[in-house]
């Protein structure tokens, strides 16, 4: 394989018309952050607008579920296969196509006269958001020289890990002091800015490969990724004996063991060559982004409804005191590439990880209804902290493994990851706490109407909601299920905090290697995995 695009080492030898100067570089991370967080916006943004959607639409939990899920499995099934479509057809014009598609589905869906219309409108935005995802980053290893390169990923992990709860803060805002449908505008908006400056400043970069698109792994990666996640989704709400989510977890794994199998016999050939996940770096640093992105998202799971039915706070209020943790996430994830370059991204990485389950510990064992946000204030900040130091690094190893023409592959693999930790996060996190509330609540119910005591048992929100029937047991149901979600809140917290506990021996154990980088590209943090692909740099052009 041959490719057009810069070395791993300096940005002297691109595969592009010019050598980016600093300027430039600037410009091209500023334009590949927007469309990341067009992207990462629209995960979380339609959450807040669940209720208006439903009355709008005259639409069931179900539909809704749907219309705000759809977009998650598409972006996720379609990673791998549009990321290495990107190495190919060249990143900057996939790029440019996913950001026109991007803002005219968020458009559609800004008008969607029904359900129907709003789902597909979803669907296409998921499969624009998968040709943007992946190239976002791949412009970022195949552009940015050595020495600018680890702080440009920390940008990025930044926007990937803290843009979400930004973007479901001013979507929030935009639902308060306008429309529903307004806050599309946002997204739209983020696009347009990225793609103006896609067009002006991002250079092309692509590889050539002697090998036919590998169409069956892409296939099966697809199927895989699909009925995983869509397991993890519909698990929680159907009963993991459903047999919608069954169904999707039998097909995900037939899926993925066929992919895998396929995969071992393409070798050089293949989509993503499994091989390399023997790889220390590689198989760490996804290790780390599916337990870390899991434990955020499960950590947001618990706070919304912490702050909102135990606190009573409103929706954009909730939003605002989950910042402090993302700020302190994005500006870690910046710095991160500092300590890696001076202890080692094993010690980073460990540090980060055990800072996390700090913060994890730190709520099990001081959240408390009386104590409100303060109690929890410290934890947050300590898993911002925590969680930036740790995605940096595991970025970076995942994108050194890979060879340079398969950036678009690597990228999109860093990005399942991702999703795939979300989603497991929300389902096993969520069921925690689920599962501790229901228990710690039977035994405070004393005295309570039968049925309103079973409505409280489906989640504090319900319980919430109910308790106005309850007559004189009103204050007693709601003070039972605060104390009670707190308490199902504090099991998950350990459990989590156990989970990090264990990934923090592992990563010390068979972590990347701690000696700085040879110059040259992939697998250069340990050497235990040669390159494969047979990359051929060729100068610029």
């Amino acid at each position: 394989m041959s490719t057009e695009q810069p070395p791993r080492t300096t940005a002297a030898s691109a595969g592009v018309e010019d050598v980016p100067d600093a300027r430039r570089l600037r410009t091209i991370l500023i334009a590949v952050s927007l469309a990341l967080m067009a992207v990462i916006a629209s995960v979380s943004g339609l959450n807040v607008a669940q209720t208006h959607m439903a009355v709008d639409f005259d639409a069931s939990g179900t539909t809704v579920l749907w219309i705000v899920n759809v977009y998650t499995l598409v972006l996720a099934a379609l990673l791998l296969p549009l990321g290495a479509l990107g190495d190919r057809l060249g990143r900057k014009p996939v790029l440019v196509s996913g950001l026109l598609l991007f803002g005219a589905a968020a458009l559609a869906a800004a008008l969607a006269p029904s359900a129907e219309v709003m789902i597909a409108a979803r669907v296409a935005a998921g499969a624009s958001a998968a040709m943007i995802m992946p190239i976002t980053l791949a412009v970022i290893t195949s552009t940015f020289p050595e020495e600018r390169r680890g702080r440009a990923i920390g940008v990025w992990t930044g926007v990937a890990g803290g843009g979400g709860i930004l973007g479901m803060f001013l979507s929030a805002l935009l639902v308060d002091v306008a429309d529903w449908r307004w806050l599309f505008a946002l997204p739209v908006g983020l696009a347009a800015l990225a793609l103006v400056m896609t067009v002006r400043s991002v250079p092309n970069s692509r590889a050539r490969s002697p090998h036919s698109f590998d169409t069956v792994g892409a296939v099966l990666s697809g199927l895989a990724v699909t009925g995983l996640i869509l397991a993890l989704q519909e698990g929680p709400e159907r009963g993991w004996s459903d047999p919608v989510p069954l169904a999707g977890l039998g097909a995900g794994v037939l899926a993925a063991v066929a992919f895998v199998v396929w995969e071992l016999r393409r070798r050089d050939a293949s989509l993503l060559d499994v091989r390399l996940f023997r790889h220390r770096g590689l198989a760490g640093g996804s290790l780390t982004l599916v337990l870390v992105f899991g434990v955020q998202a499960g950590v947001a799971v618990v706070l919304f409804p912490f702050f909102q039915a135990v606190l009573g706070w409103s929706g954009l209020l909730s939003t605002v005191a989950m910042m402090p943790m993302a700020l302190v996430m994005m500006a870690t994830s910046g710095l991160a590439p500092r300590p890696a370059a001076r202890i080692g991204v094993r010690s980073t990485l460990a540090a980060g990880v055990a800072l996390t389950a700090v913060g994890l510990a730190s709520m099990g064992l001081f959240v408390s209804v009386e104590g409100g946000y303060p109690s929890v204030l410290a934890g947050l900040l300590a898993l911002g902290a925590g969680m930036g130091l740790s995605m940096t690094p595991s970025t970076e190893a995942i994108t050194a493994a890979l060879p340079a023409g398969q950036q678009g592959v690597a990228s999109a693999l860093n990005d399942v990851t991702r999703e795939f930790g979300t989603a497991l996060g929300v389902a096993m996190l969520g069921a925690l706490v689920a599962t501790g509330y229901r228990r710690a609540l039977d035994d405070r119910l004393d005295g309570v109407p039968r049925g309103t005591a079973d409505t409280a048992r489906e989640g504090i929100a319900h319980a919430v909601e109910a308790a106005p029937g309850a007559g004189t047991h009103a204050r007693q149901l709601l003070d039972a299920a605060r104390l009670s979600f707190v308490e199902g809140w504090q099991e998950a917290m350990w459990v989590g905090a156990a989970v990090m506990a264990a990934l923090f021996l592992v990563i010390a154990l068979r972590g990347p290697e701690n000696a700085p980088r040879r110059p040259g590209g992939p697998g250069a943090d340990d050497g235990t995995v040669p390159a494969t692909g047979s990359v051929e740099e060729t100068a610029a052009r």
